[in-house]
């Protein structure tokens, strides 16, 4: 009888052991994920009035879309609205690190672009911020994965991934879509 409470408790260490090394292996991923391939929780906790938002400095209608500022900082605003991305088109560099902002008047709303680890919810009253490289060139579509209203299927925007020699500021900084 002895012998079999021993053996139990061998069986339960085991298992102790195994759920042991598969939590450590579990929480290793996460570190690295979080440091090695930057994918980690939003940590940017903004506020902002949405009945105010569009007369807001940052989101005023000409501070929208890409803006490189002075010390090389690339930074695109947007704001996502029933049913629409404002603008509907943002231009980002290629291989460079890039801030995304997004704020939203009306309902919650939320985004994703394929290839990145931008996926982040918009929600009233709060600016989602995101950080992201590019790595591919090209146009790549930024839907609308939070059902928003009737309109929801028909919110699309666009990211158009631009090479150096293309991804270039005006003299206020500015970098739109390339016209097709």
């Amino acid at each position: 009888m002895a012998s079999s409470h021993q053996e139990i408790l061998r069986t339960e260490l085991r298992w102790g052991a195994v759920m042991g090394v598969l939590v450590a292996g579990i929480l290793g991923l996460i570190i690295y994920a979080a440091l090695a391939l930057h994918i980690s929780p939003p940590s940017n906790v903004e506020r902002i009035d949405p009945k105010t938002l569009q007369l807001s400095d940052e989101f005023t209608e000409q501070n929208l879309g890409t803006q490189v500022s002075g010390d090389g900082r690339v930074t695109a605003r947007i704001v996502a609205t029933q049913y629409a991305f404002l603008p509907p088109c943002v231009a980002v560099p290629l291989n460079r690190p890039i801030t995304l902002r997004f704020a939203s008047p009306d309902v919650i709303h939320g985004l994703l672009i394929a290839g990145t680890n931008v996926n982040t919810m918009v929600v009233p009253g709060y600016v989602s911020q995101v950080h992201a490289t590019f790595t591919q060139p090209g146009e790549t579509p930024m839907p609308c994965h939070e059902f928003c209203g009737l309109g929801h299927s028909a919110m699309l925007g666009r990211v158009q991934v631009l090479p150096a020699d293309q991804f270039k500021p005006d003299a206020q900084g500015r970098v739109a879509c390339a016209k097709h």
